[in-house]
């Protein structure tokens, strides 16, 4: 070493062509990116002793190398904070400065940076300490050839470091992420748990409610059978004590379809489908005209001879014109049309009322389902559609032009018609 050469702190580029593929490393990490000259700051005061380094690392290590060199603790420190180099060579006695000082203050600000002691002279009890200490390597200047091998063996320690820090910090991102994801499912579980729980208590409150409606429906239907047996009974009586009229005729037949129905709501409660259809030859332009005299509502002209059950029928369209007057409010908002088909009759019960919502029609014939506008039990359509269905038609609801709703029963036509039945008038 030589105290007196006290020049200026400068750097000394030497690029050399890698004798090796250049190793991937981790940038910022104390190594080399990919086509990154290797940085290394040199605490040296001897020039003489500066170019015997370079001399043996210029030729022997597989990277380009750019070595800084600083004499004091003043360049040592502000190259530190200047540019951190991937490794530091450091004179183990320097005039003002000693090796362990610039170690101690090097692992302070770049704890993972290698630093290696490049001496003239250093006793075995010395070396022992500064390894412990923390240093990576020390070599004799009489022996630099040692110098390349050493760099090397510590690159390579920093970069297998880094490789195991990066896969330990995948497996901390990667336990995160499955810590997180169980986290939601067990959020999901608990969440379905309890969704769960809140529709068995539903469906227990609707099932409830269903019951207690069948029930209110059966005993309702009970109810009404006794004052109907003796209504039954009554216009019997006034019918041969009077003579027959039309009036006590038309009150029989209200009678019979009052009885019908609360036969039929009782059976529905029960569960059971409507039965006791008794099918025959029929007009069912005589049996619309008289629902439209019962409830003053147009109906068609006409003959149109069906195979069917007149009082099942009648059933049906009394309801559907019933529920027409009860949503529009008045009957001459509600018509009954019927339109001949292939093979079918088309009976129309129109009204220009509010009309059914689209998501109403896909259940407005479900059993207890009632509307907006219900004021039943929810029972009515559901006989209908069951009734016409015994008759082997179908009922559905559409739109009416203008506004309103318009239910539609196609019933087909005796199998024996080979055309449509012209209407007579």
């Amino acid at each position: 070493m030589n105290p007196t050469d006290q020049t200026d702190p400068h750097t000394t580029p030497a690029t050399l062509t890698p004798a090796a593929p250049v190793t991937h490393f981790d940038p910022g990490q104390g190594v080399p990116e990919r086509g990154e000259p290797l940085r290394i700051l040199h605490l040296e005061d001897s020039e003489l002793d500066h170019e015997l380094v370079t001399m043996h690392i210029d030729t022997d290590l597989p990277w380009p190398v750019e070595i800084t060199r600083v004499e004091d603790e003043d360049g040592f420190l502000g190259a530190l904070s200047t540019e951190p180099p991937h490794l530091i060579l450091s004179d183990f006695a320097l005039p003002s400065y000693d090796g362990l000082s610039a170690y101690r203050a090097a692992h302070t600000r770049l704890p993972k940076v290698p630093f290696i002691i490049v001496t003239g002279a250093m006793g075995e009890e010395t070396a022992v300490d500064t390894l412990r200490e923390g240093v990576t390597d020390y070599i004799l200047k009489q022996r630099l050839e040692r110098l390349a091998p050493s760099i090397r063996r510590a690159i390579a320690e920093v970069e297998s470091r880094i490789r195991r820090e990066r896969a330990e910090h995948e497996i901390r991102q990667l336990n995160a992420s499955l810590q997180a994801r169980l986290e939601e499912v067990e959020r999901l579980r608990n969440t379905a748990e309890r969704q769960s729980q809140r529709l068995e208590i539903q469906a227990k409150q609707l099932e409830e409610a269903l019951n207690l409606q069948k029930t209110f429906l059966a005993e309702t239907s009970h109810e009404l059978r006794t004052p109907l047996t003796a209504l039954h009974g009554y216009l019997r009586r006034a019918e041969r004590e009077a003579g027959g009229s039309q009036t006590l005729l038309d009150a029989q037949r209200v009678a019979e379809n009052m009885t019908r129905l609360v036969n039929d709501l009782l059976q529905l409660s029960r569960g059971e489908l409507v039965q006791s259809i008794e099918m025959h030859f029929m007009n069912l332009g005589q049996l619309l005209r008289q629902v439209g005299r019962d409830y003053g509502v147009n109906a068609p002209d006409g003959v149109y001879e069906i195979v069917g059950d007149p009082g099942r029928l009648n059933q049906v369209f009394i309801n559907l014109v019933t529920n027409a007057i009860r949503v529009t409010g008045s009957p001459d908002k509600v018509s009954l049309e019927i339109v001949p088909r292939p093979g079918e009759l088309e009976v129309r019960v129109v009204d220009h009322g509010p009309g059914v919502p689209d998501a109403v029609k896909p259940r407005i014939f479900d059993k207890f389902y009632r509307g907006k506008e219900a004021g039943s039990a929810g029972l009515g359509l559901t006989i209908a559609q069951q009734v016409v269905t015994a008759h082997g038609g179908t009922i559905d609801v559409v739109d009416t032009p203008g506004g309103g709703a318009t239910f539609r029963v196609r019933l087909p036509l005796p199998e024996e018609d080979d055309g449509l039945d012209e209407p007579t008038p």
